[in-house]
């Protein structure tokens, strides 16, 4: 299983970088922290987030001051609210609300501020630089003394409109590095200072002056060329640029910012028969609230009274509406489309189910491919080669006798055209988007790892118990021992010790013990211990009570009610009591409305399922039928289902499983992908990979097809930012690309790497075919 963003030892910060703007800054970030002793970090330009593991010896401010050295802003992102604490926000984990101008979960990377302030300065250069760009590019309008109108309004554009690139081009010279900022200062600079050398001194300053366009650059006129327009068109195209990237960013986490809208701000409490409204940073667990019909339902918690059906479509991509009564537990964030209901909170903040959905989709996408880590070193070393690369043109231009004004111009172009901005945002963008529908639809991804995993699986293990089948199990028929304590005794001592149980076997046998007696409540357990993959033992009035799977040597009357089970396909517990077979109880369940399909649609997509449980061979093999399963593993210990996953993977496959209970937790975590079910134990649901948040089984195929997808996304974003600057640097060192084409180009590049990724957010799921089963009883 892959374990992405782990450590040995340690403590995980994260970080708010601001002031990144391309894959070279990702990548001296990365390198500045890793210098502390100990200290691995991952840093994300589409979120402007840094993950940094250290030792505990390690402070906050050593990591911040070492950000800071780097010659970027930073600050902490604020930590989870814990259970019960006031909270001043509303997100489910601690995050800021949507509408927070300074939301540090806003992968949009500026806060709104600082997003008016880009806003603004992008009108006034664009209002600067058109009559510059018209008058340079259509010669006809080219009155007297044109050209002194343009250098006027392309003075602040060169200045103010580019002081940010100015400044941060500075901010890494200082700290001996070079970014973007580096190649779009010089550009910009060394635009401006030709055209200033030909007005003043190459006789381009005659107030009868006109210049020719074209989109090539020319050389060798008698008067010397400027370059205004390309001076005004980099900060234009870059700016423009960076806005449209800033709003597709912000696009590509709309599936965190939702998940923080769903969390209620206030949540009316019920005591002693009055009610009051309070803010949901003081509801805790054990109170009662209200949620009446068009609300949502504050936090998690059970149903005390009333009925209703709630809609998890936003939670858990659950189309159709789940019918909740008392008893029934609820989920926050789920919107009451009917009755009144009272609700008994059990978890608030974030120990509730929605922040521990938006902290694994915000853990997903703060990781990296392994072809981004790949595209962040080249990026290291990309600035620096291209700024040598200009250089070299520039001296073998000259020293081939070319005209000074091609030489630059062809200087000029390379530090424009190139950008490894578009590098450092191929993978990101994908993940986010990615990750974010994947949420939508109810499969939540740990991070890029796991992507890459699922998209390679070639065999997946399932679980029969609340995978294939529902696990709503429930006793069919019990059989005692002539001579015995007798069936009431047994069934009620065997529900007895299954109290303390979590398997649905067990579930289903308590609930039928209760039902069934007469005596009223059942007695209590003392010693209870359970043997995943075989069965609970405990100590019920003063007896030893066994619930375990039957083996050989069973009393006639079970041996045949065990052969009966068996051939109707039913799931057998043997009753023992100090150390006597007393009954047999055979116990029903149902498939998964989805597992026929599920399992189609898996071997569809080159996948190989194969069923290996805990129960008996009888009753394994009839659901393998059903399914259309092959290979079978039947009376599967956990250490069985583990030796199984090491056994596959020895002969080079491929493999993931998928499970629900504490049995399958070891075998989850030593496959090369674990996918839990929902509905399942929180054991479950930590060791894997995947989860699949409303426990639809189909939705594992909908996995490995979006799994797919996303890598396809982002291979296809990294062979246009490797293609790209492998053209166009070319193009510009040779004097066939001019800077204003370039600086068009260059900001291209990186919407058109977004723009490609938020194709993803409208993925969908392959269509039901019509006719296909929808399950079958297994029995």
């Amino acid at each position: 299983m892959t374990a992405e963003g782990s450590t040995v030892a340690g403590v995980t910060t994260d970080l708010v970088v601001r002031g990144m703007t391309c894959a070279a800054c990702v990548n001296r970030v990365e390198k500045r922290l890793s210098r502390i002793d100990g200290v691995t970090a991952s840093v994300n330009l589409a979120t402007g987030r840094a993950r940094v593991h250290h030792p505990v010896d390690v402070t906050a401010q050593e990591l911040l001051a070492a950000v800071e050295r780097a010659g970027y802003e930073t600050e902490l992102v604020p930590p989870p609210v814990p259970r019960g604490a006031p909270r001043a926000t509303t997100g489910p984990a601690g995050p800021a609300s949507p509408d927070d101008p300074d939301d540090p979960d806003d992968p949009a990377g500026p806060t709104r501020e600082e997003a008016r302030k880009d806003r603004e300065r992008l009108l006034i250069t664009a209002l600067l630089c058109l009559p510059v760009l018209v008058l340079s590019m259509v010669p006809a309008l080219q009155f007297r003394n044109w050209q002194w109108l343009c250098l006027v309004l392309a003075a602040p554009v060169v200045v103010w409109s580019a002081w940010p690139f100015h400044l941060r081009a500075a901010r890494g010279l200082r700290h001996s590095a070079a970014t973007m900022d580096t190649l779009v200062s010089l550009g910009v600079i060394a635009s401006f200072s030709w055209s200033l050398y030909a007005l003043f001194l190459g006789g381009a300053g005659d107030p009868g002056m006109r210049m020719p366009f074209s989109l090539l650059p020319s050389a060798g006129t008698e008067v010397a060329h400027v370059y205004l327009e390309a001076a005004v068109a980099v900060p234009l195209f870059v700016l423009t640029g960076r806005h449209l990237e800033a709003r597709a960013r912000r696009g590509t986490g709309a599936a965190l910012r939702s998940l923080a809208g769903l969390a209620a701000k206030d949540v009316t409490v019920r005591e002693d028969g009055r009610e009051r409204l309070l803010p949901i940073g003081e509801l805790v667990p054990g109170q009662g609230f209200v949620v009446r019909p068009g609300e949502r339902v504050a936090t998690d918690g059970v149903v005390v009274s009333g009925s209703s059906a709630l809609d998890l479509s936003l939670i858990t991509g659950e189309s159709d509406p789940v019918e909740v009564g008392p008893g029934r537990a609820v989920v926050g964030g789920a919107v009451n489309m009917g009755g009144l209901l009272l609700v008994q909170a059990t978890a608030v903040g974030a120990d509730t189910r929605l922040a521990r959905i938006t902290q694994l989709v915000t853990e997903a996408q703060a990781g990296k491919a392994r072809a981004q880590r790949l595209a962040d070193r080249v990026a290291g070393v990309f600035v620096p080669a291209v700024l040598s690369l200009a250089v070299t043109v520039l001296g073998f231009w000259l020293g081939a006798g070319a005209d000074p004004q091609a030489a630059v111009t062809a200087a000029v172009a390379i530090l424009v055209v190139a950008c490894p901005c578009a590098l450092g945002l191929a993978t990101p963008t994908a993940l986010m988007a990615a990750t974010g529908r994947g949420a939508r639809l109810g499969i939540l991804v740990k991070g890029p790892q796991s992507l890459e995993a699922l998209r390679h699986v070639d065999v997946i293990v399932l679980d029969k118990t609340g995978t294939l089948t529902t696990g709503h199990m429930s006793v069919v028929r019990v059989t005692e021992t002539a001579g015995g304590i007798g069936r009431d005794a047994a069934v009620r001592l065997a529900g007895a010790v299954e109290q303390g149980s979590e398997h649905p076997l067990g579930r289903a046998v308590a609930s039928y013990a209760q039902r069934a007696s007469d005596r009223g409540p059942l007695p209590g357990v003392a010693g209870f211990l359970a043997v995943p993959g075989s069965g609970v033992t405990g100590i019920v009035e003063g007896r030893r009570v066994e619930v375990l799977t039957p083996g050989e040597g069973l009393p006639a009357s079970l041996a045949q009610a065990l052969a009966e089970a068996e051939a109707a396909a039913l799931t057998p517990v043997l009753v023992r009591v100090d150390g006597f077979d007393e009954a047999l109880i055979a116990l029903g369940d149902v498939l998964r409305p989805g597992s026929y399909r599920a399992v189609d649609r898996l071997r569809r997509l080159g996948v190989e399922p194969v069923l290996a449980t805990g129960d008996r061979e009888a009753t394994a093999r009839a659901v393998a039928r059903e399914l259309g399963i092959t290979e079978v593993h039947a009376h599967c210990t956990p250490e069985g289902k583990a030796a199984l996953v090491r056994e596959l993977r020895g002969g080079g496959r491929r493999v993931a499983v998928i499970g629900d209970g504490v049995n399958d937790a070891a075998a989850l975590a030593e496959a090369d992908l674990g996918i839990a079910m929902g509905s399942g134990t929180d054991v479950a649901i930590g060791a894997a990979d995947v989860t699949l948040v409303r426990g639809d089984i189909e939705a594992v195929a909908d996995a490995v097809r979006l799994a797919r997808r996303t890598l396809a996304t982002i291979r296809l974003n990294l062979v246009w930012a490797f293609g790209y600057n492998a053209v166009t640097v070319p193009l510009a060192a040779v004097g066939l690309l001019g800077p204003m084409l370039a600086a068009a180009a260059m900001s291209a590049s990186s919407v058109l790497v977004v723009a490609n990724s938020l194709r993803l957010r409208t993925w969908q799921p392959a269509p039901r075919r019509p006719g296909s089963p929808a399950g079958r009883a297994s029995r």
